[in-house]
């Protein structure tokens, strides 16, 4: 497969900290590829490392085959880039805007027209063409936004935090409009903190503190846990949850909602295990039944072992 992003021991620092801490990966033409992970664990220092907004400390990478520290105002031409905060122009309309940032990228006369038009319908904001982006729900700023980054037809879409605070329908809609991108065989590079989101994605990386602890498709991230997964269900599960974590056959315990999920030996009897254990300490209401793991399973399993 053609690959469209490529990255070696990426590193960025600012002073004593490290934000990006020696990755490597690469990503094929028309993936979805996900970067998971919390506030502050360096994604967004890597898709701006990516796009050429920011030089690494050390490493290199090539975006479409060019180099991200010698050819970085050539990669700003050929990718389009979504922040978290919608790059928009509040006191212009929605045509407005989307002719000043196609202008930017060189996009004039009858081919500017035909290009906003294009967007206009692709997401859905013909209806809102003349109001002033300050007035428009985040739901349609987030439709104007991405159609802003695909105006000069990029082959390569980095999207940070695309559809933070927007809600879920609105979310899903979103995602549609991705996986066209994608079918058209446009690269996409998406930071999350969404799991549900990261369920879209062909490949996930997860990342905590600037590093890459997992990648691989969020199937077999999920086969890659070696343990059965139960849920229990049961009242005053904060306390249940510190009684638990103290038991050695137990590998993972993490809260979810008000359920307590659970990893144990494939082959090790939990169900009857937990059943008597609770049962002693004066627990009658609950359930336990096996599940098969999340990704919130596997980033949680991961996560502690990189803690150790």
């Amino acid at each position: 497969m053609e690959t469209t992003v490529s990255v070696e021991n990426l590193t960025r620092k600012f002073g004593d900290f490290t934000a990006v801490d020696n990755i490597s990966f690469e990503v094929n033409r028309g993936e979805i590829f996900g970067f998971l992970g919390p506030n502050g664990a360096g994604k967004s220092t890597t898709i701006k490392m990516l796009c050429g907004i920011l030089s690494p400390t050390s490493g290199s990478g090539h975006v479409s085959g060019y180099d991200i520290v010698k050819e970085q105002t050539a990669i700003k031409s050929i990718i389009g880039y979504m922040s978290q905060k919608f790059a928009l122009y509040d006191d212009l309309n929605v045509v407005d805007n989307l002719e000043f940032f196609g202008s930017i990228y060189g996009l004039e006369g009858n081919k500017l027209k035909e290009r906003v038009n294009m967007v206009l319908d692709m997401a859905e904001i013909s209806g809102q063409k003349n109001e002033m982006v300050q007035s428009l729900p985040i739901g349609i700023k987030q439709r104007l936004a991405i159609g802003a980054a695909i105006l000069h037809d990029p082959p390569v879409l980095f999207l940070d935090e695309p559809t933070s605070g927007v809600d879920p329908i609105m979310r899903r809609n979103f995602w549609e409009l991705i996986y066209r991108f994608s079918k058209e065989g446009k690269t996409i590079f998406v930071t999350t903190h969404y799991l549900d989101e990261a369920e879209h994605c062909n490949r996930i990386a997860l990342l905590i503190s600037g590093r890459i602890i997992a990648l691989d498709s969020p199937d077999h991230l999920k086969k890659s846990i070696a343990y059965n997964v139960h849920s229990l269900r049961i009242n005053k599960f904060v306390e249940v949850f510190d009684l638990l974590s103290g038991q050695e056959y137990i590998h993972e315990a993490a809260i979810f909602g008000s359920d307590i999920h659970i990893l144990s030996d494939v082959e090790f009897p939990l169900e009857k295990t937990l059943g008597i254990f609770l049962g002693e300490k004066g627990f009658n209401d609950f359930s336990i039944e096996k599940i098969l793991p999340s990704l919130e399973d596997v980033f949680v399993t991961y996560a502690r072992k990189f803690n150790v």
